[in-house]
């Protein structure tokens, strides 16, 4: 299939219509060889300039939020105010910069094996996942 026909379906199966905006968010999220990291406003200017159209906020918003719910991204919280999103979503650990406030992947190699020793009545645990904050020294 080739990557429109990709796209319609990413949209479908996140139940949104496939409109010529929304195939050209896929186009910058998906169309990439290397995964990537961004927040709304950084993917709403690298659409502006990879494709020198404006999409609304609004609709980068609702889509990347539906392609998150369906699991096609993935939302790395870094405080209250502030997420990014990762086009990759297997389980992988993060450094994020203070500075720069950049996200960088961190492999599950460079980190020891974690032990939790509390859990939550009813709960297990379906995932660990570490975001390393730095700082210049």
């Amino acid at each position: 299939m080739n990557s429109k026909g990709n796209f319609v379906k990413k949209l479908r199966n996140s139940g949104l219509r496939p409109t010529k905006q929304r195939i050209k968010i896929c186009e910058v999220l998906f169309k990439n060889e290397k995964t990537f990291h961004f927040t709304i406003n950084e993917l709403s200017k690298i659409i502006a300039e990879k494709i020198e159209e404006k999409i609304s906020l609004a609709t980068i918003y609702n889509t990347v939020h539906a392609f998150k719910k369906k699991g096609y991204l993935k939302e790395i919280s870094i405080n209250t105010d502030k997420s990014y999103f990762d086009t990759n979503t297997s389980h992988h650990h993060h450094f994020f910069d203070n500075l720069t406030k950049e996200l960088t992947d961190l492999s599950n190699e460079d980190v020891e094996k974690i032990q939790i020793n509390k859990s939550l009545p009813g709960k297990k645990i379906s995932s660990v996942e570490i975001l390393v904050k730095v700082e210049n020294e």
